[in-house]
């Protein structure tokens, strides 16, 4: 269940809430809502102040109980760190640091103020809406195939703001964001033996049912072998678990207007085919439909939202298995766009699929296409786990793609997608190879799927990194929802056109 949000405009000391959520930063001294707490509970933050016991330090958290005065049963202290430093980045994560606190108190309810933080360049909106987002993904436990413990934790199902100009309204527009958020971990963290690509278009199809103007198309193997979708075919052959191509429409924009569209990497399970993967770690393949959950959950958001515009969602969804009938490195396949590939890598899989889902989107006269894949392990090499690695030739939808990325603290960073790096998948046998050597292997991978956008004003997201948290807890972290939302509503006003 997602969480909750409502504003009330009681006095902070009379709020009846569980917990009472306050942010300090670094230096001395105490205002406005912590002043006015600590007045009403006698001075208890001072003293706490004093002895320099209040957490400061970005993230650090303190629960103090049993305090009189005030309608909470607790207040939630938490570090701010530098002033000087709390953009949107650190502000997410101190509100992320809350909420994972908060979950542990085993409180049911809270009263935020965390949103009265000075937070460089971002206005009162944009940090009431993006603390409700934070708090959410902070609550969230996965519970599909598990059993809760006794002793765990209950959720906290609802969290109240400050009435204020607009705060009503921006915490409406952070319950669609968590929600399509939360779509897109629930998909990632089941296992590959419930989420195959069936079940894939089974939840697009629920989604349709739940949202009046998003509509659902699925094609099937005779329909994709009509249409010559080889490339998408060949990944899927050895599997039992048959592929699907998922199309979820928005109609919010006027007839005839050119869509936006996302076209998402679905291999919910991947061996590396013939090519097959290391023992270790295997299990974390069915991650690499982050990019399918992440559309998903981004349309989730987007009909929620019922944003202005028309909005396309392509999920191109496989399992790569390895079997009597799987393809092979040496094969050459034609693609849907006629292009020949030659096969050197079978576990080079994600952008064989894209490729006929790129093509095929095409035919849908997108103004825009962004695709999102976990693609390249060398993503996570060049970027690690903090951002996105953004491709493109077009200079304008990478600054509006980075932008997002920046406002929605979900980052991305470009890499180049020159032409000279294209030498490296050019093949003797084949208009191209699928993979392009050590050397730059996300940008190969990104020029690779160049050549079935052509004509398209096109980018391409690796989100290796950045789908799924690795260590403990291994989970789906939604990203990049949090981007691809704020892109879409930008492109389609700004927020104040939504809602």
């Amino acid at each position: 269940m997602t969480m909750q949000f409502t504003t009330t405009d009681a006095a902070t000391s009379a709020v009846e809430t569980d917990c009472l959520i306050i942010g300090l930063p670094e230096g001395n001294g105490l205002d406005g809502a912590a002043a006015e707490i600590d007045s009403a509970i006698g001075g208890v933050l001072t003293q706490l102040d004093k002895g320099s016991e209040l957490p400061r330090k970005a993230g650090k958290t303190l629960m103090l109980h049993a305090l009189t005065g005030i309608g909470a049963r607790r207040i939630l202290v938490v570090g701010l760190g530098k002033a000087e430093k709390l953009d949107a980045v650190a502000f997410d994560k101190a509100v992320k640091a809350a909420g994972k606190a908060l979950r542990q108190s085993h409180a049911t309810s809270a009263h935020c103020l965390l949103a009265d933080a000075k937070v460089t360049d971002r206005d009162s909106d944009w940090k009431v809406r993006q603390a409700g987002i934070a708090l959410a993904y902070a609550d969230y436990v996965y519970s599909a195939t598990k059993k809760p413990k006794d002793d765990a934790p209950p959720a906290t199902d609802t969290v109240s703001f400050p009435a204020g100009k607009g705060a009503e309204q921006q915490l409406s527009l952070a319950s669609a964001i968590a929600a399509g958020v939360q779509r897109a971990r629930d998909l990632a963290d089941l296992p590959p033996n419930i989420c195959t690509p069936a079940y894939l278009a089974e939840i697009a199809e629920t989604m349709a049912a739940e949202h009046d103007g998003l509509e659902v198309e699925i094609l099937e193997d005779e329909e994709m072998e009509k249409l010559g979708m080889n490339a998408l075919l060949a990944v899927a052959v050895g599997s039992a678990n048959r592929p699907r191509l998922i199309r979820l429409s928005w109609s919010g924009g006027k007839d005839g207007d050119a869509p936006l569209a996302m076209v998402g990497k679905g291999v919910t399970f991947d061996t590396g085919g013939i090519s097959i993967k290391p023992r270790d770690l295997m299990e974390q393949m069915k991650f690499d439909m982050g990019g399918a959950a992440a559309t998903i959950g981004a349309m989730e958001a987007v009909a929620r939202l019922k944003l202005p515009m028309n909005v396309e969602g392509v999920v191109a969804a496989v399992e790569n298995m390895p079997d009597g009938k799987a393809y092979r490195p040496g094969d050459v396949i034609t693609a849907m766009n006629g292009k020949t590939i030659e096969v050197h890598n079978t576990d080079a899989e994600g952008r064989m699929i894209l490729a006929d889902a790129l093509t095929w989107t095409g035919r849908l006269k997108p103004d825009t296409t962004v695709d999102l894949a976990t693609l390249t392990g060398a993503c996570v090499v060049a970027l690690g786990h903090h951002a996105s690695a953004v491709m493109t030739q077009n200079d304008e939808l990478a600054e509006e793609l980075l932008a997002a990325g920046q406002r929605s603290a979900d980052r991305t960073w470009r890499l180049p997608l020159w032409d000279d790096y294209q030498e490296q998948i050019e093949s003797p046998f084949a208009d191209m190879k699928n993979v392009g050597g050590m050397p730059a292997g996300s940008i190969t991978a990104g020029c690779f799927l160049s050549r079935f956008a052509e004509g398209q004003r096109w980018a391409h997201v690796d989100i290796a990194g950045a789908a799924w948290q690795w260590g403990k807890p291994e989970s789906g972290t939604g990203r990049p929802v949090g981007m691809l939302v704020d892109w879409l509503v930008n492109r389609a006003g700004g927020w104040n056109a939504v809602g």
